[in-house]
């Protein structure tokens, strides 16, 4: 049997989940504030007015462990994730959806932080959290909690952002330094203690998008560096074109914090998650102007797409990596995970 909650150590029972009193009064004590009337009748569906014009919509689910880190936690994640998926479509964030799947036993004080990170990160992506759902698993079935969350946006572009826009000639640059989320993960699930602390880089990408479509930049692919970090985003981007990039290994930002944990354990920050960084592809004419935009928060060049891979004796859709040494090798995304349930 379940043990009983007390009053010192509150905690997560199975009835939370059982639509009934308790249901009721955790929505009412711990999620309503989520909404932004928080004495509006809650229904089975949301009624939207929304501006007129072209919408984009995704859907993401986040199952990071553990569920707190150095910068963040998965209230964190789940709404600014969404939000950037949108951005990268060229979509301004609107609104989301918050479903939880929480597990029995799980502290209520530890809700409360997550509920108290949604509502910041809400406010920091502006967005409006409009409709959701709480489910509760048995102990030892949800990993303390669960959270799913989908987003729609208003498109700002009327070229769609996609890898298939991507031409030779058109240049890379990623938004700031990377691999600061996958060891913030990494020290807070085995216990690491790096001096100083190392922050996620969670942050909402809309407005470092919006300020490159206000210069006037083209911007033919957009993709956060999520899961997989650089290497799986550019092997992504290379391979629907069949086309090849060749990446300046110097020219690619690590934080110096970074270089050293991956150096001790035997990482790749290439590989490293990352849940506030993007890569952006745009013409070789707008190279400058998305430069201006970037670098003031650490943004950098680092290569450019160098032919279509179809070249006889070629493979199709690759990314080279130039070394400090002038030599080139073919950069690969691993497998498999490096770090799994990073997001």
């Amino acid at each position: 049997m379940a043990e009983p909650a007390t009053p010192a150590t509150p905690r997560i029972q199975l009835a939370h989940g059982g639509g009934g009193t308790l249901m009721q009064q955790l929505i009412d004590a711990e999620l309503r504030r989520l909404y932004a009337d928080p004495d509006q009748v809650l229904h089975d569906a949301a009624r939207l007015s929304l501006p007129h014009g072209r919408l984009a919509f995704t859907t993401d689910s986040y199952v990071v462990q553990p569920l707190e880190f150095e910068g963040g936690d998965i209230g964190t994640l789940a709404v600014t994730g969404t939000a950037n998926d949108l951005a990268m479509a060229g979509a301004r964030p609107l609104v989301l959806s918050l479903g939880l799947i929480l597990e029995e036993g799980l502290e209520l004080a530890l809700l409360r932080r997550i509920v108290a990170s949604l509502g910041e990160a809400s406010r920091r992506c502006g967005v409006t959290i409009v409709t959701g759902d709480t489910k509760v698993v048995e102990r030892g079935k949800g990993d303390g909690a669960f959270l799913n969350t989908s987003g729609i946006g208003l498109l700002q572009v009327d070229e769609p952002i996609d890898p298939l826009a991507i031409a030779p000639g058109d240049q890379l640059l990623v938004s700031g330094d990377l691999g600061r989320h996958g060891v913030a993960i990494l020290a807070a699930r085995h216990g690491l203690d790096l001096q100083p602390p190392l922050a996620t880089d969670c942050m909402p990408l809309w407005p470092a998008v919006e300020a490159l479509l206000a210069a006037g930049v083209r911007l033919h692919c957009l993709r956060d560096l999520t899961r997989g970090g650089l290497a799986s985003a550019l092997q992504e981007l290379a391979a629907p074109g069949g086309l090849e990039l060749l990446v300046e290994e110097e020219r690619i930002p690590v934080a110096e914090p970074v270089r050293r944990t991956c150096e001790l354990l035997g990482f790749d920050p290439l590989h490293l998650a990352n849940e506030g960084r993007f890569l952006a592809v745009v013409p070789e004419a707008d190279r400058q102007r998305a430069l201006e935009v970037l670098a003031p928060a650490g943004g950098a060049w680092i290569g450019q797409v160098a032919a279509a891979g179809h070249t006889a004796g070629r493979p199709r859709g690759r990314v080279l990596l130039r070394t400090p040494f002038g030599s080139e090798r073919v950069l690969v995304p691993l497998s498999g995970e490096l770090l799994p349930r990073i997001c």
